[in-house]
C-alpha cells in the first residue's frame, strides 16, 4: 500500500508507475501558486533582480485551448507534473492566468540571454514530447519573457508580459482615469480652438524665417513604452545632425556631463543651452515654450496627457538605469508636471525621474490642477527653459 497525500493506494502488479504518476501530479498541483501569489512572487522577484542585476526569466504556458477539451484536466495535471521534473525547486510556479496561462519564474540565470532561452526551452519540450502526443502539443503555447530588457518599444504585441501588476492597478484606478481623461480632451480641445490664431502665426513665421515644415514630427515612447509621432513646432535648421543632441543626452543621463560642456559656468541641464542647430526664431519658441503647443493634438489623440512625465526618445531609453523605466511604465507622458513646475532643465535626470515617480505615486485631478495652475508662472519665468 502507498500514502499519497492522504490517500491509500493497494499496489497490483503493473499499477506501481501509475500510482508513482499520481503522487507527481498531486504534488505539482500542491506546488502550483493561486494567481494573486504567483504576480506578487513575480513583482518581488523582479525587483530583487533589478537589484541584484541578475537576469530572470518568465516562461508562459498557454494551456487555455487545452483546458476546453472533455481530456483537458486530465492532460494540464500531467504537463505539471512533466513541469515540476525539469524545473529547479527554487522557481515559483503559478497561474500568470487563472486557469489560462501557468507562469514558471527561473531566477538568477548567468548565462547569455539567448543561449537561456534555448537550454530551458529544449528542455521543457523534451520532457513534454515524452507524455504527450501530438495533438496536445499543438494545443500549447509556450513563449519566454527576458528581465531586465529595456527595448519594450521593439517588442510585438504586449510589451508589459513582466508587469501584470501594472494592469491591476489600471483597474483600480479606472474611474480616476476615466475623469483624468475626460479633463485632457476637454483641456486640449478648449486650447486648440481658442489658440489657432497663435498656431496659425507661430507656423507661418517659422516658414519665413527657415526652410522646412512648420511642424517638427519625432517618435516618442508613450505609456506602457507604445511608440508614437510627438508634434513641436519646428526650432531647429531642417536636416539638422540628431547625433549632437543623442550623445549629449546619454551623457547626461549616465551622469557625466559637465557644466562647461554647455555654458561656461552653468548648471548641468537636460538640453544643450548653445545649440548650433536652433534658429532665432527657434531660440524664442524654445524660452517661451510656444514650440510646445502642438502637444494639445497628442493629448486630444490620447497619445499624452496635460499633466504627466516628458515622453523620452528611443536612444534615451536605452541609456535608462531600471528605475527609470517607471516613468514610462506607470503613468501617460504629459505636455506638463512636476518637472516643468520645478526648474525644469536645471534638474538633474536622476531628480526629473524621482519627480515623475513621486507624481505617479501620488497622481490625483486635484495635483493635476494645482500642476496646471503653476505652470503658466514657470513658462513666464523661463527658468531652465533652452
Amino acid at each position: 500500500m502507498l500514502s499519497v497525500f492522504g490517500r491509500n493506494f493497494w499496489l497490483v502488479p503493473g499499477e506501481h508507475n501509475r500510482v508513482e504518476s499520481a503522487a507527481q501530479e498531486c504534488s505539482a498541483y500542491e506546488r502550483l501558486l493561486l494567481e494573486r501569489a504567483f504576480l506578487r512572487t513575480l513583482r518581488l522577484e523582479r525587483e530583487r533582480a533589478g537589484r541584484s542585476l541578475q537576469q530572470l526569466v518568465l516562461m508562459l504556458v498557454d494551456v487555455n485551448d487545452l483546458l476546453r477539451r472533455s481530456d483537458g484536466p486530465t492532460t494540464f495535471r500531467r504537463i505539471m507534473g512533466t513541469l515540476f521534473g525539469v524545473v529547479r525547486e527554487i522557481d515559483p510556479c503559478g497561474w500568470y492566468k487563472k486557469n489560462s496561462i501557468v507562469g514558471v519564474i527561473f531566477t538568477e540565470i548567468r548565462t547569455a540571454e539567448r543561449q537561456s532561452q534555448e537550454v530551458i526551452e529544449s528542455r521543457i519540450w523534451k520532457a513534454l514530447r515524452g507524455e504527450l502526443n501530438r495533438d496536445q502539443l499543438e494545443r500549447i503555447k509556450i513563449s519566454f519573457q527576458f528581465f531586465p530588457e529595456t527595448r519594450y518599444w521593439k517588442q510585438p504585441g504586449s510589451p508589459l508580459t513582466m508587469y501584470p501588476d501594472l494592469f491591476q492597478q489600471k483597474g483600480r484606478r479606472r474611474l480616476s482615469d476615466i475623469a483624468k481623461r475626460m479633463m485632457d480632451v476637454a483641456g486640449s480641445l478648449a486650447a486648440l480652438i481658442l489658440l489657432w490664431p497663435a498656431f496659425a502665426l507661430i507656423a507661418l513665421t517659422v516658414k519665413l524665417t527657415s526652410k522646412g515644415p512648420a511642424l517638427f514630427r519625432q517618435t516618442r515612447i508613450g505609456l506602457h513604452g507604445v511608440p508614437f509621432t510627438f508634434l513641436k513646432f519646428r526650432s531647429m535648421l531642417p536636416q539638422s545632425d540628431p547625433k549632437i543632441h543623442e550623445d549629449y543626452v546619454k551623457e547626461f543621463i549616465a551622469g557625466n556631463t559637465n557644466p562647461s560642456s554647455s555654458r561656461e559656468g552653468a548648471t548641468a541641464v537636460y538640453k544643450i543651452t548653445s545649440d548650433p542647430r536652433v534658429t532665432p526664431f527657434g531660440r524664442f519658441l524654445r524660452r517661451t515654450s510656444l514650440d510646445e503647443l502642438p502637444q494639445f493634438w497628442n493629448v486630444l489623440c490620447g497619445e499624452m496627457s496635460l499633466v504627466g512625465p516628458r515622453p523620452p526618445t528611443a536612444y534615451e531609453m536605452e541609456c535608462y538605469k531600471l528605475w527609470h523605466l517607471r516613468r514610462v511604465l506607470e503613468v501617460k507622458p504629459g505636455v506638463t508636471g512636476l518637472w516643468q513646475i520645478n526648474g525644469r532643465s536645471r534638474t538633474t535626470f536622476d531628480e526629473m525621474v524621482r519627480l515623475d515617480l513621486r507624481y505617479a505615486k501620488t497622481r490625483s485631478l486635484w495635483l493635476d490642477v494645482k500642476i496646471l495652475a503653476q505652470t503658466p508662472r514657470a513658462v513666464f519665468s523661463g527658468e531652465g527653459a533652452y
